[in-house]
């Protein structure tokens, strides 16, 4: 449902989102803004030790949250990596390299202290939709 500010706030349906005050994704415009997003399987709100399995779970849990909003990791022009170790760098940036092979968004990677020590990746993005047929000039632009 899209607020009267004209933004669309799309949840998880996370309990922690109405607790903390956020949303999972906010969409405004064409502009896609999406919450840093961990490693937790959201099904059974269980997480892999293993940091490259976390980082892939949280490309998948990335990747349904943009769809939500119309959007792939394709459409990613923004990706903040919050690693808990900066020796994680080298072992997940080839999954970084192969998520982004096409999108190339512009990266930063910060090391930080994270709300819960299981966690040892979190990953935020903000991606544009693509415009839709309404949307396009009259070159089609």
């Amino acid at each position: 449902m899209v607020s009267a500010d004209g933004r669309l706030r799309i949840s998880s349906g996370s309990s922690f989102e109405a607790l903390a005050g956020y949303s999972r994704v906010v969409v405004d415009g064409r502009e896609v803004f999406v919450s840093g997003t961990t490693g937790f399987d959201y099904a059974t709100m269980t997480i892999d030790e293993d940091p490259l399995a976390q980082a892939r779970r949280c490309f998948a849990n990335l990747s349904d949250a943009l769809a939500r909003a119309g959007c792939t990791l394709d459409d990613v022009v923004r990706v903040r990596y919050l690693l808990t170790d900066a020796a994680l760098f080298e072992r997940l940036a080839p999954l970084f390299g192969e998520v982004f092979a096409r999108a190339r968004p512009a990266a930063t990677a910060m090391v930080v202290g994270l709300v819960d020590p299981r966690m040892r990746i979190e990953i935020e993005v903000d991606a544009r939709r693509p415009a839709r047929a309404d949307e396009r000039g009259p070159e089609g632009g």
